[in-house]
């Protein structure tokens, strides 16, 4: 049985957005912490913190509110295990016309849409937020 560990950490963000809670809680990952740390500088989680020790580590995110409305509203995973998706420079686009957000995998790290352009670099699409 294949897993996808990103697909699951960012279906966990949205569902503890639309169920109100404060913050959400999954396995940790360097990935996973990496992907969590961006998304806090660009402004959609809170404060991401690492717990537990050894086997049993976690990370814990904490989600931004726009009044009720939780900020983040919805997430596309775009590559998959099973299918790839990896883009050249000239082939990242915008994310609803600046309203959202795609996260790159690149040789730089983890980057937004934005920073993979101003760094001329590509790499594989991981998921799209908004």
């Amino acid at each position: 049985m294949v897993t996808d560990p990103i697909a699951d950490m960012i279906i966990q963000l949205k569902n503890a957005g639309l169920a109100k809670r404060p913050a959400a809680t999954f396995p940790a990952s360097e990935l996973k912490l990496a992907i969590a740390e961006k998304l806090k500088q660009v402004g959609y989680l809170k404060a991401v913190t690492k717990r537990g020790k050894k086997v049993k580590k976690s990370i814990e995110a904490e989600l931004i509110y726009k009044g009720t409305e939780p900020k983040i509203i919805n997430v596309k995973r775009m590559s998959r295990p099973s299918q790839r998706v990896y883009h050249r420079v000239h082939q990242i686009r915008s994310v609803r016309q600046g309203h959202g957000l795609a996260i790159y995998s690149t040789p730089l790290g983890i980057l937004t849409d934005k920073e993979a352009r101003e760094a001329k670099v590509g790499g594989e699409i991981l998921f799209q937020i908004w």
